[in-house]
């Protein structure tokens, strides 16, 4: 195997898990689940896959370097990669990609979110690197699709088809015969039945080479990037000022949607990507009439709600129904469970010490 490389994508706003997270200190750096951090809790995850230190990277912004040096204070400096604009998921394929190229020719590289909550490390691990070894011997993206567990309308989908590499160790992988957009219910309900859809988690492998050579053919400013990329000493000068003017767009808008081959390998382990303050109380202690409550939290009479006191006073409730409150030292949410997706809407109105 040529050397792997791990990425993970810690750049996030801040805005779903508000008034908790926020843009210096977004989901990825609260300690939602466990009494670590989401970010700590990936590196603790995936670091027995890196050969040597400089094989794990985090790809982040510079408002959230304090915060990730508070959280990973022994996570080496330069591996700590602030990229000077937000520009999606796509420019930052293509600048580890091009930080894969400098270590090795051959080198093969997962890019993976800091913000899920996966369960059997083990597991999870195995199945990395199995879809390393797929990378390495085939001129595909692979990536890890998650077996639906009910018609979630908020996830992407795989459609997924027949299997190939099959003598690879770790399979079996299918092909992937396209990626579909959130769907409405009816479709998910049919997506599940049909047992041929995964969830997408955005978890992606791919050896350096394939990605530059369908960025050449689908998105020729990314391998512009790749390929002018300083291939020894400092790149600081550079990225600063390239990676700003590189395309706004998602890795799957951008390569994988149209992309010649890409293989998908079925998780064998439990994930959530914990995408609202909804999905908490499948994570946390929940009373027999479905409260969740952390902190001083006193309550009567109330049923499927989720407090959190963090703003160090009591939070008392009375006869609430399927409520979401958080309460921080500087600002408080009280939204219906139903509506909690719709928490971003409120950053406009907020002045922006809160943000």
């Amino acid at each position: 195997m040529p050397p792997f490389l791990l990425f993970i994508m810690a750049g996030g706003s801040g805005e779903r898990f508000w008034p908790l997270s926020r843009k210096a200190k977004p989901k990825h750096l609260l300690k939602l689940v466990s009494s670590k951090t989401l970010l700590e809790e990936t590196v603790l995850r995936i670091k027995p896959l890196a050969s040597k230190p400089s094989h794990l990277l985090i790809l982040t912004n510079h408002e959230q370097i304090p915060g990730i040096r508070k959280a990973l204070p022994r996570f080496p400096k330069s591996s700590l990669i602030p990229e000077p604009a937000k520009r999606d998921t796509a420019p930052a394929a293509a600048l580890a990609t091009a930080l894969a190229l400098r270590n090795n020719p051959d080198a093969i590289l997962a890019l993976l979110p800091a913000d899920a909550v996966i369960g059997k490390a083990p597991i999870f691990r195995s199945q990395l690197a199995a879809a390393a070894r797929a990378a390495a011997a085939s001129p595909s993206f692979v990536t890890l699709g998650i077996r639906p567990s009910f018609p979630a309308t908020g996830f992407g989908y795989l459609h997924l088809g027949q299997k190939t590499l099959r003598s690879l160790r770790g399979g079996p992988f299918l092909r992937v015969r396209r990626f579909v957009e959130k769907p409405s219910l009816a479709k998910a309900k049919a997506y599940l039945r049909s047992g041929q859809y995964a969830w997408n988690a955005g978890i992606f492998v791919w050896k350096a080479s394939t990605f530059l050579a369908e960025a050449r053919r689908q998105q020729p400013a990314l391998a512009r990037f790749i390929e002018r990329f300083p291939k020894r000493g400092s790149y600081a000068s550079y990225l600063k000022r390239e990676f700003s003017k590189l395309p706004k767009i998602s890795v799957d808008y951008a390569l994988m949607e149209g992309a010649r081959s890409v293989l998908a390998l079925k998780a064998s382990f439990p994930w959530d990507d914990v995408g609202s303050w909804s999905a908490l109380p499948s994570h946390l202690s929940t009373d027999k009439r479905g409260n969740t409550f952390r902190g001083n939290v006193l309550s009567l009479d109330c049923q499927n709600t989720l407090a959190l006191a963090e703003g160090g006073r009591p939070i008392t409730l009375l006869g609430t129904e399927n409520l979401v409150v958080v309460d921080t030292p500087d600002a408080l949410l009280v939204c219906p469970k139903n509506r909690v997706q719709e928490v971003k809407r409120l950053m406009a109105l907020l002045p922006k010490d809160v943000v």
